[in-house]
């Protein structure tokens, strides 16, 4: 069995949507003044690689604690739109995309992470994509940029409309080019939010 990790790693370097709370990291205890090493971290969910439920755009009151496992793991499928301001319906998504499964972009956007731009100018997913992929039932959608849209977020109000669940700031996507066949494990913490840290892994699968 192999694991491809495809998440960002959480620091006091993490950048963070404009206009949300910094990531803070301290470490507040030590082995010479408490007998023990311990850190505190100050941060929103909505910074690294995370997953976005409904009630973060939506009147629904779900929480991240309140759904199944189930949700956070299914058959992967990676659509390669590099170079794709607007990331489009594609005749071949009709045979490649399965229901239940999580769908990863590959946009390469990844590589602008400590940027500015990496906030203001990520690609979008277009509307009859994400037509598309509701009508397919998939489970969640994930992306190695900020976000699927910019306000008033079209996007993701759709999908949380339909159940379906956004993985933001995925990275390493690359590495699953030449992979046929794997299943994405993205769990996130048993939380009362509405959205929460994930490590997002891939497994290949036979």
């Amino acid at each position: 069995m192999k694991l491809i990790d495809i998440s960002h790693t959480l620091s006091n370097e993490s950048p963070v949507y404009p206009g949300t709370t910094e990531i803070s990291i301290t470490k507040n205890k030590t082995l010479e003044n408490d007998y023990y090493n311990a850190y505190v971290m100050i941060s929103g969910f909505h910074v690294g690689t995370h997953i976005d439920i409904p009630m973060h755009l939506t009147e629904d009151e779900k929480m991240v604690k309140d759904f199944p496992l189930d949700d956070f793991i299914g058959k992967g499928i990676l659509l390669d739109v590099r170079g794709e301001n607007s990331i489009v319906m594609k005749t071949s998504y009709e045979d490649t995309v399965v229901n239940d499964s999580i769908v990863l972009l590959y946009t390469g956007f990844d590589q602008h992470y400590y940027e500015d731009r990496y906030f203001k100018q990520h690609p979008t997913v277009d509307s009859k994509l994400t037509d598309f992929l509701i009508s397919k039932k998939i489970k969640m959608l994930g992306m190695d940029m900020p976000a699927p849209d910019f306000p008033p977020f079209p996007c993701h109000k759709a999908l949380f409309s339909n159940g379906i669940y956004v993985i933001e700031n995925l990275t390493n996507l690359q590495n699953l080019l030449e992979i046929d066949n794997f299943e994405v494990i993205a769990f996130p913490l048993k939380i009362s939010a509405e959205a929460s840290f994930a490590r997002v892994v891939c497994r290949l699968t036979c």
